[in-house]
């Protein structure tokens, strides 16, 4: 989850890593670090963010065409400036940064300390650099055989950066589990976890694959892979604008990717919908629709806001395609011993198309026979790369930690396959599959009209900003969403809160109502409107404060809620498009008012490429 960059070229390489390093900020910002490379070394790093690194690199020697710099989540050690990134070997032949985890560290850290190596930081990062000079000192290889060498012993994850003293102006990055692109430039190159750093600068990647070795220099690129097997790269081209990763007139990017949804939900459906036709074309699919058709069960992998979305997708393909569904977290689907048929599907989701837990997960059923499909938001990722097909969200970058924009997105994409699969299986007739389309179109204006309503919104948020805990309550395929608001509260003000379905309220959570407890119900006019206003007297009865979530128009529901959001009525099949725009900016607002740092929450990172 930590991000990485680097630089080898003509150019002074200080402004390129450090402008790097804030774009990518938001895979972690424990510590961060620098080292640039002019003849000598000169190593950076201190805890905290990027911002206290410019303070400490202020008056110092910053000189120097090649370098590399590391924002550090932390796994193995404890954030302060030891355990920052870069770390050096002992004998202060090599150089890394690394994002990943080397599982068996604690062996290999024994075997170097029989060697007399001694360790400066608790990380395993500092293992991996003098198990590689050990090698190239023990062997007298070169630095890239000696990289190869030891990643062969190594067990775990990594994106790695490494610098050889004895070989200036020459970088070595290795991949397995975590990501690492190459931007391609006229004499230079760079390096990063993801393609943000290098888009002001070229629009020509490589994306590294797992076991993949690069060296690069002013004099050219060598790809190999771990066995010294020669690979050729292939160059994609990148469409992505400078302006899409800037924050505009927002304060925080999770504001402005909120009010982003209108368009990111349009970019998701736009090609994918004839409007004319009211049909649903999805190519990334065409492929493998018999697969999705003839399904005997689907199985859904995810992690966190993309485990919610596919628990309303369970929804939606039971509902419309009448295929039975489960849903797992791909953390700990990828420890059990699941039964999966090679007439089953699996479809993983992740925002990032990194996240390791579901990598694992889609690893872990290839010999299975079943068809794997992946929604994702990042060309080029490794999701997509190891599904047999998929779905692009189309959401655009997605800076802040906390998912918004990326929920609606994939909900989108299982919206369009669910109701396409339940067409197709003659489940639903001509006349059902384009009205749901029409009302799947209408959806982004109808997200501008809540977006409209926000001061109102805001103006509760204030009421409840000081909130010990919070309930949040949701029936059918919106107890996802109320599952999604209350980790949206959770993640960015730091206010306990629990997603419940409204009628398991009984069942132990009714003990913690009370005056003090905001209870946020979602009580949209669907078939279980009658019980939920049941469940509703129920925490009224007990005094609870309610916060309800409603079809605009809907007078009964004044009598039993002590605050009102309205969104528009729709299909209740595309209520989670909707109901979840008041809770992400009820939660994005009470965080401010906090005074939380809502775009790098603690303890958080963006993409979880780590176990």
């Amino acid at each position: 989850m930590c991000g990485i960059v680097a630089y080898v070229g003509e150019r002074t390489a200080y402004p390129i890593l450090m402008n790097g390093l804030q774009r990518l900020e938001y895979r972690g910002y424990d510590s961060a670090g620098i080292a640039l490379f002019n003849g000598k070394t000169m190593i950076y790093k201190c805890r905290g963010k990027i911002k206290d690194l410019q303070k400490i690199t202020k008056g110092k020697d910053i000189s120097g065409s090649t370098g590399m710099g590391h924002t550090r989540w932390a796994t193995h050690g404890e954030p302060n400036d030891v355990n920052a990134h870069p770390h050096s070997s002992m004998k202060g032949k090599f150089h890394v940064i690394h994002n990943g985890i080397i599982e068996n560290y604690a062996h290999l850290k024994q075997e170097l300390e029989k060697r007399g190596y001694l360790f400066a930081s608790e990380t395993d990062t500092e293992v991996l650099a003098n198990l590689i000079e050990n090698i190239y000192l023990e062997q007298k290889v070169d630095a890239e055989l000696a990289v190869r060498l030891a990643l062969s012993k190594v067990v775990g994850a990594y994106g790695l950066v490494i610098a050889c003293e004895d070989e200036p102006g020459r970088l070595i990055a290795a991949r397995r589990g975590s990501p690492l692109v190459i931007g391609v430039g006229d004499n230079e190159y760079f390096l990063a976890s993801d393609a943000m750093p290098i888009v002001e600068y070229t629009d020509r990647v490589i994306y590294m694959n797992d076991d993949e070795v690069a060296v690069l220099s002013t004099e050219g690129l060598d790809v190999k892979n771990l066995y010294n097997d020669a690979r050729t790269p292939e160059i994609e081209t990148i469409r992505l604008s400078i302006d899409n990763i800037n924050k505009g007139k927002f304060e925080h990017y999770m504001h402005k990717e909120i009010h982003e949804q209108p368009d990111s939900v349009t970019d998701t459906f736009r090609g994918r919908i004839a409007m004319d036709q009211s049909k649903i074309f999805l190519g990334g699919i065409l492929d493998v629709m018999p697969q999705l058709l003839g399904a005997q069960r689907i199985v859904m992998v995810a992690c966190g806001t993309s485990w919610h979305a596919a628990l309303a997708g369970e929804y939606l393909f039971e509902e419309y395609a009448r295929i039975p569904v489960e849903v797992e977290y791909a953390s700990e689907f990828r420890y059990r011993n699941p039964i999966i048929n090679k007439d089953d599907l699996v479809i993983a989701i992740s925002q990032s198309g990194e996240t390791a837990d579901t990598l694992a997960a889609v690893r872990m059923v290839k010999n299975s026979g079943a068809t794997i499909l992946g929604i994702c938001n990042v060309a080029g990722s490794s999701l997509s790369r190891e599904t047999t097909a998929g779905v692009y969200t189309h959401a655009g970058i997605e800076i802040g930690v906390a998912s918004t924009k990326a929920f609606t997105s994939q909900m989108t994409a299982l919206t369009m396959m669910a109701f396409l699969a339940g067409y197709k299986r003659n489940k639903l007739s001509n006349e059902e599959y384009r009205a749901l389309i029409a009302g799947l179109i209408q959806i982004p204006d109808m997200i501008r009209e809540i977006l409209n309503e926000e001061a109102a919104i805001k103006q509760i948020a204030s009421v409840y900003k000081e909130a010990a805990g919070a309930l949040y309550l949701g029936r059918g395929i919106l107890f996802p969403v109320a599952l999604e608001g209350a980790l949206k509260l959770k993640e960015i003000s730091y206010i306990h809160a629990e997603g419940y379905p409204a009628a398991e309220m009984k069942h132990g959570p009714i003990a913690l109502i009370d005056e003090a407890l905001p209870v946020f119900v979602l009580a949209i006019r669907d078939k279980l409107y009658e019980k939920m206003i049941s469940n509703i007297q129920e925490v009224k009865a007990r005094k609870g404060k309610v916060i309800a979530i409603a079809t605009k128009g809907d007078a009964e529901i004044r009598r039993h809620a002590d605050h009102l959001i309205e969104i528009p009525a729709c299909h209740e099949a595309l209520s989670p498009l909707l109901a979840v725009v008041p809770f992400q900016l009820l939660a994005y607002h009470i965080a401010v008012m906090r005074g939380c740092e809502v775009d790098q929450p603690r303890n958080l990172a963006k993409s979880v490429t780590v176990e």
